[in-house]
């Protein structure tokens, strides 16, 4: 089995899986990450509501993906857990430092207050009144827009529903009618945020 060691930790002298004697086989790992951003098309302040989010791993995994969209304000409500968690790290892998945040207990009302100050509510959601995140794109220009993810269970507050200008979807092809919470809101951070993104057909991403 190969596996990789985290170089200057200690660990790898013994295979993680039946306990024997371990040898180096290669030289170490290099990080190849995207060292520049890509330019969004759009000039919209996108910001993201997190209602009720349970894991900790789901919200870590969202300031992650926030960071690399370019979210510019997380907020953050009810019970979903906030970095002062140390446990939120493992997943945000430290971007919860650099995308700015704030904690609300009563969902609802953050909402209310996001909406009087001008902000349109979106909300990532299912149902009859849902349309393709794509379809909706070309109504994105605009005054600052506020995605909306709810519990991985029950969904979006029908209360806080009741106060968004649209709810929208990520289309399924398959036998699931919905993506992981923090699947879902990744794809469409990616998609508000820049808009104008292309797969390698040339073609924008469905």
């Amino acid at each position: 089995m190969r596996f990789p060691v985290v170089a200057r930790t200690g660990t790898g002298l013994r295979c993680p899986l039946c306990g024997s004697p371990t040898r180096q086989a290669t030289g170490e790992y290099e990080e190849h990450g995207v060292r520049t951003a890509l330019g969004g098309e759009g000039n919209t302040r996108i910001e993201a509501f997190l209602d009720n989010i349970r894991s900790l791993y789901n919200v870590g995994s969202m300031f992650r993906s926030a960071d690399g969209a370019g979210i510019g304000h997380l907020y953050l409500c009810g019970m979903t857990p906030t970095p002062d968690n140390p446990r939120l790290a493992k997943t945000a892998l430290g971007a919860q430092n650099s995308v700015p945040w704030t904690y609300r207990r009563n969902g609802l009302s953050a909402a209310v207050s996001l909406r009087e100050s001008g902000r349109r509510l979106w909300a990532l959601e299912g149902g009859p009144s849902s349309v393709p995140l794509q379809e909706a794109l070309p109504g994105l220009s605009g005054p600052p827009l506020v995605l909306i993810v709810g519990n991985e269970v029950s969904g979006v507050d029908p209360a806080v529903l009741e106060l968004c200008e649209r709810i929208v979807h990520i289309p399924m092809r398959g036998a699931k009618s919905c993506l992981n919470a923090a699947v879902a809101f990744g794809i469409a951070a990616y998609q508000l945020c820049m808009p104008g993104l292309k797969g390698n057909t040339g073609e924008p991403f469905p």
